[in-house]
């Protein structure tokens, strides 16, 4: 665990967490990644182990291996279909990058928190449900609360309805300015925002919260069943469904994209869903 914040902790440069995986953005390895894009510096490393921890949070330690025959692109798979989203092209415009790296660190988590490019791209080509843009606020999440001196075993889950929603049917402007006024978001440790349910990282728990344990782990599924109440706040069945289907997920990115993505579908429309 990273140790008490020092000085040099407290004046890290947030940013980083939102640029450290651009080359994922543009279907890119690591190593054959840019070092700079639209002027900005992308691809460093994160530091006090926030990147390190927030991977742990969504995919197996050790050596990866594919985990669906037939399908290593970072083009995500949607849980909900089991199929490429039809707009996930990757590598993404990327005339559409830059407002997810360049601007202030409050700008950026705004950015990549309402981003729907970001969704198209998977954490790990190994594990291609879950999702680079809950990568990214994770990490980012850990990375502010680590610099401010707490160990991830001082961390809690906040998940609670939301009290307001983001913009439907919105630009990217629009979306991103929408999160930077709204109450609900708290910069950097909100790593979600949807029209059911809102959550984020924090010490200091003041909503239905759980403890996801001492050490980042695959755990989502045990976190969820640990958090009081009913943090969906709806009793319909296709959100039965959904919150059945939240306490399998063991990984973090995955069950995030997937309440994102369950969210848009009940927005469009679902009609009753069994299970």
């Amino acid at each position: 665990m990273p140790p008490a914040a020092t000085d040099e902790a407290a004046n890290v440069d947030l940013r980083v967490a939102y640029r450290h995986d651009v080359h994922k953005l543009r279907g890119r390895q690591h190593g054959s990644g840019r070092d700079e894009l639209f002027d900005v510096p992308v691809n460093d490393s994160v530091p006090l182990q926030a990147d390190r921890d927030a991977a742990l949070l969504s995919r197996p330690d050790g050596e990866p291996e594919q985990t669906v025959a037939n399908h290593a692109s970072p083009a995500r798979l949607s849980l909900l279909t089991g199929s490429v989203l039809e707009t996930g092209a990757v590598p993404v415009q990327e005339t559409t990058i830059e407002p997810l790296i360049d601007g202030s660190p409050d700008e950026l988590h705004a950015a990549w928190l309402t981003s729907e490019t970001a969704a198209l791209v998977n954490e790990s080509v190994y594990l291609p449900y879950s999702s680079l843009k809950y990568h990214i606020l994770l990490v980012a999440a850990l990375l502010d609360a680590y610099r401010a001196g707490h160990t991830f075993d001082d961390l809690f889950l906040v998940a609670e309805p939301t009290s307001e929603s983001p913009p439907r049917n919105a630009d990217r402007k629009a979306r991103q300015q929408a999160a930077l006024a709204a109450d609900c978001v708290v910069p950097h440790r909100t790593i979600l925002w949807t029209g059911a349910v809102t959550m984020r990282l924090t010490a200091s728990p003041d909503g239905p919260a759980a403890w996801p344990g001492p050490v980042p782990a695959e755990s989502f599924a045990d976190v969820w069943n640990r958090v009081s109440g009913s943090p969906l706040g709806r009793e319909a069945q296709w959100w039965r469904h959904v919150d059945a289907q939240l306490r399998r997920i063991r990984s973090w990115s995955t069950a995030l994209q997937y309440i994102e993505d369950a969210v848009a579908e009940d927005t469009r429309g679902t009609t009753e869903v069994s299970g």
